[in-house]
């Protein structure tokens, strides 16, 4: 469920109209519905609430500063995974100690920020990185809380780029050899190694992989605790689905079925890194039509958002709903890509960027378009301006919160300046 609707043939978002938020921001720009954000968060906090766990938003599916404060001020923590993320939660005003810090190559001094700002649990994912952190915690006096991250080797059925937890991705330690790492690092007192942290891919819509991977990490949490250690702490990790059309992703209480009575009287303290989930479709991006043109037998519709600005379906061939903001006659009732109406006409929507590879979507049946029109793209909420770039030297967009009747800035749009702030310019 989201707050985007369309109301005599208008797109709003919450109470504002989208044409009107484009009128007073430009575009291409970024569009985020606070409502949205909160019904997500509450509802996946409902959905396993018998666990009460630590909720931990992953910062890298959306970072805004202001978007975390509003999360945190819901009751969240946060994942991070890179000390910048790490700064955006302190900013954001998070509790150190419900922040969890994941990542596959932290740096001595990511790992001394951790260190210095007492985040409550390192995820650590080689024994390289736990042998450097113990030398770290040495030389501080400190005793940071740590979990192991384990491959449990299951398939997620998600897109080959982000499986993370199969033997053969770059993420975490193999599950056969967990138990050993815990033997040569478990009495080191430097480190207070308490937990296995799992993390499957995203999104992950085949629920029974949590059944699976769980069923794993119990089974070696059993073994380790027989052999005398204290493990008291499971991250779950994130991964959970978003719906992008509108129907592929299982309810939260499907999730919920397979995990709770796997971890109710486990004995663990519970944690979750939810990301697109909660924001996914709590975003759109809206952008304006330049030209249409014909070519090749094609019909172009050239924008000026692009792949700098939403490169999920040049990366990953990922699917966005896309639909004209003024859709009267035309309002769809769902957000998959056939829509029941008979002057459709397909279109390759595309970005200005100089790269064959820059689309939003292919061969797509949209009502005919002409320039100076306004397109939404859906679910532009996570992985969108997390990972904008500004190739060509394109200036990123800027981010709108809509709460009701009211909007603001929340990130304004970048200038040529900001583009070369940080070049060493002087003697020019």
């Amino acid at each position: 469920m989201d707050f985007f609707t369309f109301r005599n043939g208008v797109l709003h978002c919450e109470e504002r109209s989208a044409a009107e938020l484009a009128g007073a921001y430009g575009t291409p720009v970024y569009v985020y519905s606070q409502r949205t954000l909160c019904d997500h968060f509450d509802r996946f906090r409902a959905a396993l609430a018998e666990l009460d766990p630590l909720i931990c938003f992953s910062i890298k599916s959306c970072q805004n500063v202001q978007i975390c404060r509003l999360l945190r001020e819901r009751g969240s923590g946060f994942d991070v995974v890179s000390g910048g993320e790490l700064h955006r939660a302190l900013l954001a005003g998070a509790d150190p100690q419900r922040i969890v810090f994941a990542g596959v190559g932290k740096t001595e001094q990511e790992l001394t920020e951790a260190l210095d700002a007492g985040v409550g649990l390192l995820n650590i994912e080689s024994e390289s990185e736990l042998d450097v952190l113990e030398a770290l915690a040495r030389d501080k006096g400190a005793q940071p809380n740590a979990a192991l991250r384990v491959n449990p080797d299951v398939d997620p059925h998600t897109h080959e780029y982000t499986t993370t937890g199969k033997k053969q991705t770059k993420f975490g330690v193999d599950l056969d050899r967990a138990a050993d790492v815990f033997r040569r690092h478990g009495p080191d007192a430097a480190v207070n190694l308490r937990g296995v942290h799992i993390h499957l891919g995203s999104p992950v819509y085949d629920v029974s992989a949590y059944a699976e991977a769980l069923d794993r990490c119990l089974e070696l949490i059993t073994t380790l605790r027989s052999e005398g250690f204290a493990i008291d702490t499971i991250d779950v990790g994130g991964g959970f689905g978003a719906h992008y059309d509108g129907s592929e992703s299982p309810p939260l209480t499907a999730y919920a079925d397979v995990i709770v009575p796997r971890l109710r009287d486990a004995g663990l303290r519970v944690i979750f890194e939810p990301g697109r989930t909660i924001a996914a479709n709590a975003g759109i991006l809206l952008t304006r039509v330049l030209h249409v043109k014909k070519s090749g037998g094609r019909r172009f519709v050239i924008v000026d958002a692009s792949m700098n600005e939403l490169v999920r379906p040049a990366l990953y061939g990922a699917y966005h709903f896309i639909w004209p903001v003024t859709a009267a006659g035309h309002e769809p009732q769902t957000r998959v890509a056939d829509q029941p109406f008979k002057d459709l006409v397909p279109y390759d929507v595309v970005g200005p960027v100089c790269e064959s590879g820059d689309f939003l979507a292919k061969q797509r049946a949209l009502p005919p378009v002409q320039r100076g029109d306004l397109l939404a793209v859906f679910s532009a909420g996570a992985y969108a301006m997390v990972m904008a770039s500004q190739y060509n030297s394109r200036p990123r967009p800027p981010e709108v919160l809509v709460d009701g009747a009211t909007d603001r800035l929340i990130r304004r749009r970048e200038t040529y300046e900001d583009l070369v702030a940080a070049e060493e310019l002087s003697g020019t």
